[in-house]
């Protein structure tokens, strides 16, 4: 079936809409929940810094790629990736770079949503005072409680999809921009307010040695790798979101410049979200390394010891990830309705009801198995990765240099000389080796061990 032309596809009504809807793509539950534990458990400021050096040489030139990418074509990311390839006159199967990519955040969104429902009862939690003066060995066992109920989990699931799904199911403009206009305001206003709450009840003075006072002997390869991921993640680059999201942007908009602001956008939020929380955690003597803990068992405590004042600190902490989850999961879910519009027949609304309604169906198998959600995540720890790979290839490599100047007018030679290096050297060789360490993992190798040592030195 011939695919719907670029002509009738809808676009951003304003910059400001794409790029809140870019940085509430970029700014997920990554931000709040794994980057303050990554850093937490890889010596803090380190971290930190090699974090920063990897989003500027490795996620920023596959964002600025995959833009690229999606306006030229101006189709789903399948289709997007397949025109290039023809017009550069490539091989059709290089459109299997949308189809990992899609895979991808296809499976991201199906437990994805199970956490976010996690996130959405625990707002509810903190608001409703369950926590207030709970003893931090009861709040630990309460999340193990929460998460065992599986009627509880699964209605904050489905509302969570439901959401998502109506949001997405009103368009460009009047379902995914309109809400992140407004959402993204909001979450920015209420993510400062936070880290206000962080300095005047905590200890920001520790949060800032934590974050800012680097200890280069805690610096080692398995950290790099770490850090790595975390910005290759973060950004939100491989899951064809930004493919898609750059389908709908005009031809006078300069994706340099948009991709250095969502760039910076996320990963300064992801600092500003260090510094909300580490100066809680200092401040009641928690371990900042608590591990994937830190978000749902040793927070809630910190927030518990604060009495009525952490009850509503803690519940509007939660609020902000809950908008950092929703306006990630719109943007996954977006990009199988963008496919699906190309090669069906079907209405926008019935489209995002079906498939939004598949991926609720596989999340109620994430519900009930903790061991599912572990292989879905592993296969979107393959899959995201690859489909980050492909992209820097086929840009870097396989599109002509003249073809990818033409969808960056309005870079500087300078800016665009830095892009090309970076894709056709530090991406695909940084990527790459994200990917093969976490498929050794994955498939028990032993691989880290082998070339970091146990103690990652």
């Amino acid at each position: 079936m011939a695919a719907v032309p670029p002509a009738e596809r809808g676009q951003w009504s304003s910059r400001f809409g794409f790029l809140m809807a870019a940085i509430g793509s970029s700014v997920g539950l990554g931000n709040f929940w794994r980057f303050p534990y990554m850093a937490g458990e890889n010596g803090g400021a380190v971290f930190v810094i090699v974090y920063l050096a990897c989003v500027f040489l490795v996620a920023f030139p596959i964002l600025i790629a995959e833009y690229a990418v999606g306006r030229h074509a101006k189709m789903s990311a399948v289709g997007s990736v397949a025109k290039m390839a023809q017009d550069a006159g490539a091989p059709s199967w290089w459109q299997i770079a949308g189809w990992v990519g899609m895979a991808g955040g296809f499976l991201l969104l199906c437990f994805y949503s199970v956490v976010a429902g996690w996130v959405s009862a625990y707002a509810v939690k903190l608001f409703s005072g369950e926590f207030v003066a709970m003893p931090a060995g009861d709040v630990q066992a309460a999340f193990a409680a929460f998460t065992a109920d599986t009627q509880a989990v699964l209605f904050w699931h489905t509302a969570f999809m439901v959401v998502s799904i109506w949001i997405v199911s009103r368009g460009i403009s009047g379902g995914i921009e309109r809400a992140t206009s407004v959402l993204m305001p909001i979450f920015f206003l209420m993510l400062l307010g936070m880290v206000v709450f962080g300095f005047v009840n905590g200890d920001p003075y520790a949060a800032f040695a934590y974050l800012f006072a680097p200890d280069f002997s805690e610096l080692n390869a398995q950290m790099v790798l770490a850090a790595l991921g975390q910005a290759f993640f973060s950004i939100g680059v491989g899951s064809a979101i930004m493919i898609t999201y750059g389908s709908y942007l005009k031809k006078t908009e300069n994706i340099a410049g948009n991709a250095g602001i969502v760039t910076v956008s996320d990963t300064a939020i992801a600092i500003i979200a260090g510094l909300a929380i580490f100066p809680i955690v200092f401040g009641v003597g928690l371990d900042p390394a608590a591990g994937p803990s830190l978000f749902f068992e040793a927070l809630p405590a910190a927030f518990s010891l604060m009495g009525d004042v952490g009850r509503w600190a803690g519940g509007a902490f939660f609020t902000l990830a809950i908008i950092a989850a929703l306006t990630s999961s719109i943007s996954l879910l977006q990009v199988v309705a963008s496919w699906a519009e190309e090669y069906t027949k079907l209405s926008r609304g019935m489209i995002v009801w079906l498939f939004g309604g598949i991926i609720w169906l596989v999340g109620v198998g994430v519900v009930y198995s903790g061991d599912f959600m572990g292989f879905l995540d592993q296969a979107v720890e393959i899959l995201l990765p690859l489909g980050g790979l492909l992209i820097a290839l086929f840009t870097g490599w396989v599109v002509s240099k003249k073809l990818m100047r033409e969808e960056l007018p309005n870079a500087s030679d300078r800016m665009f000389n830095f892009w090309r290096f970076t894709i056709r050297f530090v991406a695909p060789l940084a990527v790459a080796f994200v990917l093969v360490f976490g498929v050794s993992d994955i498939l028990g190798l032993g691989l880290t061990e082998q070339v970091f040592g146990n103690n990652g030195g």
